[in-house]
């Protein structure tokens, strides 16, 4: 029995969550990429909230499609805001998507605007 990527995605993403978890010192940057969109958020798991976030349907880039440029946009995007609500460090969680690629962009442009991890 074979199953499907999507599956197979979220498998690798509960093992993943198993050791990764985000607390308010250090808050989890989790990304969720579709074929249409990329989605990133700054979230504290001990609370459960969710501190900011970013994704390519906001209406800067919602005519854009989705592509290496885009998600170094939303990169950027999410570090600028984290940065303006305090968070310095994230602990990176590619949501079960392989690192390269759109997720490895959006990763990249967090780093390089000012987010430690």
């Amino acid at each position: 029995m074979s199953t499907s990527r999507e599956a197979q995605r979220k498998i690798r993403h509960r093992r993943v969550r198993k050791r990764v978890s985000g607390t308010a010192a250090r808050p989890r940057l989790a990304v969720f990429r579709s074929n249409r969109y990329i989605y990133a958020q700054v979230i504290d798991d001990v609370a459960g909230s969710t501190l900011v976030s970013a994704s390519s349907t906001e209406k800067d880039l919602r005519g854009e499609r989705l592509n290496i440029e885009t998600a170094t946009k939303v990169g950027k995007l999410v570090a600028e805001r984290a940065r303006t609500a305090g968070v310095g460090q994230v602990v990176f969680d590619r949501g079960g998507f392989p690192f390269h690629g759109r997720i490895k962009a959006l990763a990249e442009a967090a780093r390089e605007t000012g987010l430690e991890f």
